[in-house]
């Protein structure tokens, strides 16, 4: 994955900065990440993203035997319940659950009965106890092959949960609106500490209220650790020139508030707001709000050489994709003004934000869009991460 925010994390892994002592950077089992995507290249549309993630049980609690079966199922790359409305072409107004196999073998068979059998055995196995765990009643609806995956070649990912020569074997049900299935699932899935506490747990809460929005939640098996992702977005189709972006607008909240799950210690990269921009032609990030923290280049990339410093890593800076992350540092919020990205087709003489761009700023939609993005979330890393859960019980 090329997105600036793994490389973040792999960075921290790297450096051995996991420690005990609280003014030590450390890292989380528990994940907490706002993104926005503006695509022109391949949907032509805005995405914002809040997505909750952990590789750890304690925190997103998926009952035992679905994990076990999940991790067990051949060739099962993720499980994903979401009531995107058109969650696979040809499905609409309903709710899905869908089983993604990776399985190059059974696709190159070009034998579309053996396909269409082999996966649903397998998703047949695993439906039950998804619909046991979070009181569902999807039944079978079809199979679906998924030859490519263009957002996720343009993002540099890898495709597991959108599809990349995959196999998608779809259960449906009807369609719950997205405060009553984020509700449902997070109640089920994530401790009432954890959403006591507040951080981008509100944020998505208040998301899920917008009835232009989608509910999300992808478990993606893994040998180490298993990552389970809830997310919750909302699409805006793209008209016009956007030279302006201002991520908490479009995340519907005034300021983005850290958990303070993470008061035990100090956890910088738990916290992350990321941009992601692919456009048409080349771009630059010509302005932004807040500062820009001091970086080094590791790896071809910019990383930040001081985690305790507040503002935004930027990298690729220009180019047809230019990605922003803004770190808190040691701070516990992130201001509409500190949040705002401002594009053009140079690059800017300083670090401060150009005061002479005419701009046109995103706006939440007023319309609903059918579509589904990939799930874009952090990379799970595993063992290095500390179950903070567990150390405050």
């Amino acid at each position: 994955m090329k997105i600036l925010a793994s490389s973040l994390l792999v960075l921290l892994i790297a450096s051995s900065f996991v420690s005990v002592h609280a003014q030590q950077p450390q890292l989380a089992s528990y994940r907490e990440t706002a993104h926005i995507l503006v695509d022109e290249k391949v949907q032509n549309q805005t995405t914002a993203f809040v997505t909750l993630a952990s590789t750890s049980p304690v925190e997103m609690r998926v009952p035992a035997d679905l994990a076990e079966t999940i991790q067990n199922a051949a060739n099962v790359t993720s499980v994903v319940i979401t009531n995107a409305n058109n969650c696979v072409l040809g499905v609409q107004d309903q709710g899905c659950v869908i089983v993604v196999i990776n399985s190059p073998s059974l696709i190159e068979s070009y034998n579309i009965t053996k396909i269409q059998t082999d996966a649903q055995a397998v998703g047949d196995t695993i439906i039950g106890h998804v619909n046991k765990a979070f009181a569902l009643n999807a039944a079978f609806n079809n199979v679906y092959v998924n030859p490519k995956g263009d957002l996720s070649s343009a993002l540099g990912t890898s495709g597991v949960v959108s599809g990349n020569r995959t196999i998608s074997v779809v259960y449906t049900m009807s369609r719950p609106d997205s405060a009553y299935l984020f509700d449902g699932l997070s109640a089920i899935l994530i401790p009432k500490q954890i959403r006591d506490d507040g951080g981008f747990f509100t944020a998505a809460s208040k998301m899920a209220e917008d009835s232009n929005s989608t509910v999300t939640f992808a478990m993606t098996p893994a040998k180490e650790a298993s990552l389970y992702q809830l997310q919750v977005s909302k699409h805006i189709p793209i008209k016009g020139t956007i030279t302006t972006i201002k991520p908490l607008d479009l995340l519907g909240v005034p300021t983005l508030q850290k958990s303070s799950y993470f008061d035990v210690g100090f956890f910088p990269l738990n916290s992350i707001l990321d941009v992601t921009v692919i456009a048409n032609q080349t771009i630059a990030i010509t302005g932004h709000g807040g500062d820009i923290v001091p970086t080094t280049t590791k790896g071809g990339q910019q990383v930040p050489s001081d985690l305790t410093k507040t503002g935004w890593v930027l990298d690729p800076v220009q180019g047809q994709q230019v990605s922003a992350v803004y770190l808190f540092g040691k701070d516990n919020s992130i201001t509409e003004d500190q949040a705002t990205i401002t594009l053009g087709t140079g690059l800017p003489t300083d670090n401060q934000p150009s005061q002479n761009n005419t701009t046109t700023t995103i706006t939440p939609p007023k319309t609903d869009n059918n579509s589904i993005y990939v799930l874009v979330g952090i990379v799970a890393v595993g063992a290095a991460a500390v179950y903070l859960f567990m150390k405050r019980r």
